[in-house]
């Protein structure tokens, strides 16, 4: 328990050490440190998210439900649009499949690291756990926690970047941009979400 209590620590100390550069001050890197806590503790979370992916020529917007386990399969059902709801992308181990009555559904990969709409609920998720926050702000229009990840070594707008909306309070995740090379390329809004946390000892 003292390793794992010890590595949390580290992933903590590493993923926010730049963060705060604008706006906010410590009261941002306060509440970050709480809620990075929370998703590093996650065991699972479930919500809706409405997705929008643009490919430039082409944008595919889709609704989609979300069970995602750290041990096990997430699930993801499609709701719209209508013509594909009920379509299911079952994740597990690293891999990807998303099926429905046994055909596969493919858009493409939207940015030169191969990421696909079907993975951008799993890479938010990804970077509020342990991404590294280049910036950090409370957003007093919002009421949000805004937080910008990216690569340490990256200019702002250079290569990938994430930017999440967190809830202060409850630590819920609210909404996530994916970018690349400066052009946002996922953008998702969550609603209904629940995060599943171990019980206190």
């Amino acid at each position: 328990m003292g390793k794992r209590l010890c590595a949390l620590m580290m992933i903590l100390i590493l993923a926010l050490s730049a963060c705060g550069g604008t706006g906010g001050g410590n009261e941002a890197e306060e509440v970050l440190t709480r809620i990075r806590g929370q998703y590093l503790e996650l065991t699972a979370c479930t919500g809706h998210a409405d997705l929008t992916a643009d490919y430039g020529r082409r944008v595919y917007t889709y609704g989609l439900d979300f069970n995602w386990q750290r041990e096990g399969e997430t699930l993801l059902t499609l709701t719209a649009p209508e013509v594909v709801a009920g379509t299911t992308a079952h994740i597990a181990a690293g891999e990807t499949a998303l099926e429905y009555d046994g055909v596969m559904l493919e858009t493409g990969p939207l940015d030169s690291a191969g990421l696909a709409p079907v993975d951008a609920l799993p890479a938010l998720l990804a970077y509020a756990r342990e991404g590294f926050a280049a910036e950090c702000v409370l957003e007093e229009e919002t009421a949000r926690l805004r937080v910008i990840c990216r690569d340490p070594e990256a200019e702002p707008g250079a290569g990938r970047e994430a930017q999440l909306w967190f809830d202060p309070e409850t630590g819920a995740l609210l909404r996530g941009e994916i970018g690349e090379a400066g052009v946002t390329v996922i953008q998702c809004e969550i609603s209904n979400f629940a995060m599943e946390l171990p019980p206190k000892q």
